[in-house]
């Protein structure tokens, strides 16, 4: 975050009616809310609009419906609920909203989904102008959608009277600008996931300035057969591999690595109730499947773990959705637990392992961003944060 952002905590918000974009795309089974985490992320910023007599409209996504289309299935009526148990008053849900609702100070109104307006992903001009015209101050706080660029978090922000960043949205920024902008060294990050491609941007970014860069899941293979390592069967992206090999060359040079594990899980099958059986790395067969670090390696990672004091985690190192795949990635989220290391940790696999392993507490910061948090992570620009910043730059000039 190089460049200013007009804050929440920086305009006047006493009876002023705010529009404030959440993420409040939460996972469903039917019409029960089966995890409140990003509705519990937005609690401080609606909080501090209530203790300042705002008037409060709520807008977010749920899902990818067809635009103009309305589905029971993604309508965010479960969410005006939910958020009416933790805020202890009254959200009033409103489905016929566009063109404007009527709120009152200390009042909170949850628009229908946003996405069932078309021109909402297209970042449709006219609708922007309509979403900036429900309120005096448009709030985006919904960090994790900031990759995207629609009418609700770009296009509302540039055509708003008053705009600004709230809580949430802050909180994140700051969070990713400690680790990598301001960072203690030694910087150790953690990359797991089964395709490299799909991490390449993130590993090449993030080689540039990490110490110690710890592969796990697929990815790992990928670099353990461009180190000459043996992986089996196991799933690699072998067209990949000068890439990973260019990667351990640029970290050499530097004076960082990326440690080769010594012994591994391995299993014949795929499958929840495999057989797992641990191997040096040298007896991996033909036919193994890789599918975590073995005890071993997970002990002299966890060490390493211990002498950072910047650590970045995206993603687990092993299937550790498998009982007898998930040592290695417990193993991690305990030490990682118990480092003294500022820790910030993002993605959608991330957050379940940190969950399942007890450690959400202990974790300095946990992103909520996802596709967000990894191209921040990548160094790509994210259009909402852009928006803000030009609108801050719009108030200087004016």
């Amino acid at each position: 975050m190089n460049r200013p952002i007009v804050r929440m905590t920086d305009l006047p918000l006493q009876n002023k009616v705010l529009v404030i974009r959440e993420d409040f795309n939460v996972p469903l089974d039917a019409s029960h809310i089966t995890s409140d985490a990003r509705l519990i992320a937005a609690l401080p910023t609606i909080h501090l609009a209530l203790q300042n007599k705002a008037a409060v409209v709520l807008l977010s996504h749920l899902g990818r419906p067809v635009e103009g289309l309305w589905q029971e299935s993604l309508s965010l009526a479960p969410v005006a609920l939910r958020l009416s148990e933790l805020l202890q008053q009254p959200v009033r849900f409103e489905r016929d909203w566009l063109n404007g609702v009527s709120v009152n100070p200390g009042e909170i109104v949850l628009c229908e989904n946003i996405r069932f307006n078309v021109g909402e992903t297209a970042n449709d001009p006219s609708l922007a102008k309509k979403l900036a015209a429900l309120g005096d101050i448009y709030v985006m706080d919904a960090f994790a959608t900031a990759h995207r660029a629609s009418a609700s978090t770009t296009g509302a922000v540039h055509h708003a009277a008053q705009t600004c960043a709230g809580l949430l949205f802050m909180q994140e920024l700051e969070a990713l600008s400690q680790a990598l902008i301001a960072p203690v060294r030694p910087i150790l990050v953690i990359v797991g996931g089964a395709k490299i491609s799909t991490k390449l941007q993130l590993l090449a970014q993030l080689s540039d300035t990490a110490d110690l860069i710890l592969v796990g899941g697929g990815i790992l293979n990928t670099f353990m057969a461009a180190s000459g390592l043996p992986i089996g069967a196991s799933l690699v992206e072998r067209n990949l591999i000068p890439e990973a090999t260019a990667i351990i060359k640029k970290l050499h040079v530097r004076g960082a690595s990326i440690p080769m594990p010594t012994d591994v899980v391995v299993a014949k099958q795929f499958a929840r109730g495999a057989i797992a059986t641990i191997k040096p790395v040298a007896d991996v067969a033909d036919d193994d499947l890789i599918l975590d670090i073995g005890p071993d390696t997970a002990a002299a990672w966890a060490l390493l773990i211990h002498t950072a004091n910047t650590i970045i985690w995206n993603g687990p190192v092993g299937v550790f959705e498998f009982p007898h795949f998930a040592h290695g990635t417990r193993i991690i989220a305990t030490a990682i637990a118990e480092s003294h290391a500022f820790s910030l940790a993002g993605g959608g696999d991330t957050i379940a392992a940190i969950e399942k392993f007890g450690v959400t507490r202990h974790i300095s910061y946990i992103s909520t961003g996802g596709g967000a948090f990894l191209e921040y992570l990548e160094g790509k620009t994210l259009p909402a944060v852009a928006a803000l910043q030009d609108a801050y730059k719009a108030i200087c000039r004016n």
